[in-house]
């Protein structure tokens, strides 16, 4: 493990300021940057500082978070101010700050934050708005959060993001969307742009801006919900899919929590893990594919559904386990008769984690049936049935019958007992 950082030998003032400057800080906000010896913070802001603040000025190279304890250590002997945007403990640099030093090392100035001045603005009740941010991230996590009649504030990573947004609204069905598109929020520049993403024309203006969305789905868009168990034809497949009510059945054994990890072990389209993600925005998975044109697959099926961060590893299980990190639940979805798989799964996954495995072979079958005799758990047969026409009538068409086999680790006095009981 990295050594601690040394203690510094004064709390680091974090000080949010907005668009209009040095005459929006609060008189505490002022002191703090007027007595600091070192001011780090983003050229800009740098800028809005007059010149009685007399400390070095020093402005965060890029990539920024590797640069936090480099600079910590570099100017600790003195004072230090730390400029955020707005509300620096939300997206913000207090976030890292906090991490690296702990939150009794730092003395936080909040300024009222971008998202604060938006709903001021529009009239949205800050309770009820979703927030994401495309700052460093991939635009594709939009699409998770786009349901009809859902208001959205987006923070721009620049002056591009308007129309990226607007360009994947439209592609997912959502082109009747409202979108304005407020710029300088609470300095005298303070502007906004209005339209439609479907016929969004606007040129890029200032990089300082966040994207209102008042979602509106058109009739061809995919209906998808929040709950497991999404249409098969929101996902790229090639067969290789767990189909959407034995999907649905799945996830709800698996439980995803808030900040779970999941292994996906043949992930096939990835449909398990991309639910599970789709959750709650925390969730983690890792989807486990031997097939590198399913792989591929499987990422492209994360990013069209708002989970880019889907990590998928390519290569066969239980090899390509090996250096993942401990799992909360594990998925079995194939391979379960490859040596040593479910040893490894089981071996890996954290005491009170979950582990599920799915097979419709009889061959696989007897391996859960053995299993589930020496670990417990419960032993069941999913079965669905489609009406389909038959002649001029209606008859059912079965799918084969999916065997799952569910058990939660136990921790180690309980394994123990549990051993006892069975000897």
């Amino acid at each position: 493990m990295p050594a601690s950082p040394a203690p510094l030998p004064y709390p680091v003032a974090v000080v949010g300021i907005g668009a209009d400057g040095w005459s929006g800080l609060t008189g505490t906000a002022r002191e703090a940057l007027r007595e600091a010896e070192v001011l780090i913070g983003g050229a800009r802001q740098l800028d809005l500082l007059p010149p009685d603040c007399a400390g070095v000025r020093v402005a965060w190279p890029s990539p920024l978070r590797p640069a936090v304890p480099r600079l910590l250590a570099e100017h600790g002997e003195r004072r230090i101010a730390v400029l955020a945007s707005g509300d620096p403990m939300f997206y913000g640099i207090g976030r890292a700050l906090a991490e690296e030093l702990g939150p009794q090392r730092l003395h936080v100035l909040p300024h009222p934050s971008s998202v604060s001045y938006a709903c001021a603005r529009l009239g949205w009740p800050l309770e009820d708005t979703e927030v994401v941010t495309l700052v460093g991230r991939p635009v594709s996590r939009l699409s998770a959060s786009l349901y009809e009649g859902r208001r959205l504030l987006v923070l721009s990573a620049d002056a591009s993001t308007p129309a990226t947004v607007a360009a994947l609204l439209t592609a997912h069905g959502f082109g009747p969307s409202r979108l304005r598109v407020l710029e300088q929020l609470g300095g005298e520049g303070e502007t906004y742009v209005d339209g439609v993403a479907g016929t969004w024309e606007h040129p890029p203006g200032d990089r300082l801006n966040v994207i209102a969305i008042e979602c509106r789905a058109s009739a061809e868009a995919l209906r998808l919900g929040t709950v497991p168990g999404l249409p098969d034809e929101a996902y790229e497949h090639d067969g290789q899919l767990t189909k959407r009510h034995i999907r649905a059945a799945t996830l709800g054994t698996l439980a995803p929590a808030p900040g779970e990890l999941l292994w996906d072990v043949g992930g096939g389209s990835g449909s398990i893990a991309i639910e599970w993600l789709r959750a709650h925005p925390s969730c983690r998975a890792v989807s486990v594919e031997r097939d590198p044109v399913r792989a591929e697959r499987i990422t492209r099926n994360a990013e069209r559904l708002g989970v880019p961060g889907l990590r998928v590893v390519t290569g066969p299980a239980p090899s390509s386990l090996a250096g993942l990190p401990s799992p909360d639940a594990v998925f079995i979805g194939g391979g379960l008769t490859a040596p040593g798989l479910l040893d490894a799964c089981w071996e890996a996954l954290r005491p009170g984690g979950r582990l599920v495995a799915n097979t419709v072979t009889l061959e696989s079958e007897a391996l859960l049936a053995q299993r589930h005799k020496a670990y417990g758990g419960e032993l069941v047969r999913l079965s669905v049935a489609h009406a389909v026409p038959v002649g001029g009538f209606t008859g059912w068409r079965q799918a084969m019958p999916v065997t799952q086999w569910s058990v939660t680790k136990p921790s180690s006095s309980e394994a123990s007992s549990h051993m006892g009981d069975r000897r």
